[in-house]
């Protein structure tokens, strides 16, 4: 096998990977027949490939393949008249005269997001079956034992199963009701590779770009929904930031020490035009206000130059479309940017005693911050301490860890 047929499946991989998939989960309707034939068209491509050259639509190839060994296996095991029933859709089938998208991807991606799933379980079907990672990967994003994991799929496979989940998108009256967790599994994805919750390294790139892929496949297939394109916009403005957010030396950088010529302008743009074009096709909505946020830093020409005036007040609206503490505490750091350390402290205060917040490190580390600006030593060194008791991603620890020292030297105080 050459490099460059190895190149060329990994690429494949990466890129036709829920194509693939979904195209054979079709016509199974067995989502466990589909991953082992997808498995299959890739092992053959590598044995395939080397004599017979990468095919110039290597998707397609791959997909015939998979295809080809599904029917294999439902004819040999003579189970294609059982299945037919599941052919059947619950309502009409869209045909390509309808506004709705009729697309396997599509489909696979409202599968996964059932309502009758739980949300662990939508987010590791997405993870496991449209974004194409392994169960071992899925688990460590999961921060569970990969047995943990390969269970968890495994009922969440059973269940679509055994309710009978229709493999479909939702009809035009169903279909805003279930946009939303959609589209909040995206954005869950996105998170938690933006910041990985442990490891070594502050991004988790594989869990970043399965997010902004899906964002882009959703866009793609409906091009006309702000909400997808508000999302969009969200991410690729976020992670327009990628290459400034870790020095040379794999030191943590807050965005008012990031190399702003650094940031890529080119997602900047796109991420601008689709945030405009949301805007225009109906009121601000969650995923929109929070674009906008990224989009006034991202235009801001430096950090002293940011307005935080517009920050405060889309914070403000955000928390009328989607109240949560997570925004408040972001809320209150915007405060404390635009009025000063003690306001933001101020801000901070009534969320000492939220629940959802006791075990969240960016609070006591955003309370660290000011009472350090205060030079409040001692209560900032605490505060530090605390957040670094509930940071596990080690290039934070490592930022933490050398704010504490800095403030410990100044207090003149060690602590154990």
């Amino acid at each position: 096998m050459t490099a460059e047929v190895a190149a060329a499946v990994e690429r494949a991989y990466r890129h036709e990977w829920a194509r693939v998939f979904a195209a054979v989960a079709r016509l199974t309707r067995d989502f466990d027949l589909a991953e082992e034939c997808t498995q299959d068209a890739y092992a053959q491509a590598l044995r395939t490939w080397p004599q017979s050259g990468v095919p110039e639509r290597p998707g397609a190839w791959l997909t015939t393949s998979a295809r080809n060994r599904a029917l294999d296996v439902l004819r040999h095991q003579a189970v294609l008249r059982r299945t037919l029933p599941l052919f059947v859709p619950d309502g009409p089938v869209a045909g390509p005269e309808d506004d709705l998208v009729d697309d396997d991807r599509l489909r696979l991606v409202f599968t996964c997001c059932h309502p009758a799933l739980s949300r662990d379980a939508q987010v590791a079907l997405t993870l496991r079956l449209v974004c194409g990672l392994s169960t071992a990967e899925v688990a460590r994003a999961f921060l569970v034992q990969e047995s943990t994991m390969a269970a968890r799929i495994t009922r969440a496979k059973k269940k679509i199963a055994a309710a009978r989940i229709p493999y479909q998108v939702p009809s035009p009256d169903h279909l805003a009701e279930r946009l939303g967790p959609v589209l909040e599994v995206v954005h869950l994805i996105f998170t938690t590779g933006h910041i990985a919750p442990v490891g070594a390294f502050l991004v988790r790139r594989d869990l970043v770009d399965s997010a902004v892929g899906l964002a882009r496949m959703l866009h793609l297939l409906m091009p006309k929904d702000a909400e997808v394109g508000a999302l969009l916009a969200l991410l690729l403005l976020i992670d327009a930031r990628r290459d400034a957010r870790v020095s040379d030396d794999g030191r943590l950088l807050l965005l008012s020490e990031q190399d702003r010529t650094r940031w890529d302008r080119r997602l900047i743009g796109e991420g601008i035009g689709l945030l405009t074009d949301a805007l225009r096709r109906r009121p601000p909505t969650r995923y929109a206000v929070e674009a906008a946020i990224a989009a006034v830093h991202a235009e801001a020409p430096s950090w002293p130059e940011t307005d935080w005036p517009e920050i405060v007040g889309l914070y403000d609206t955000l928390l009328q479309l989607w109240p949560s503490p997570v925004v408040e505490l972001n809320r209150a750091v915007a405060v404390g940017f635009r009025d000063g350390p003690q306001a933001g402290l101020d801000a901070l205060t009534p969320l000492l005693a939220e629940p959802a917040l006791a075990t969240y490190g960016y609070l006591s580390a955003v309370r660290a911050d000011f009472l350090r600006q205060l030079r409040q030593w001692t209560e900032a060194a605490e505060a530090y301490q605390e957040s670094l008791a509930l940071t596990d991603n080690e290039v934070e620890r490592a930022f933490l860890a050398d704010r504490l020292a800095e403030v410990q030297l100044r207090s003149g105080h060690e602590y154990p």
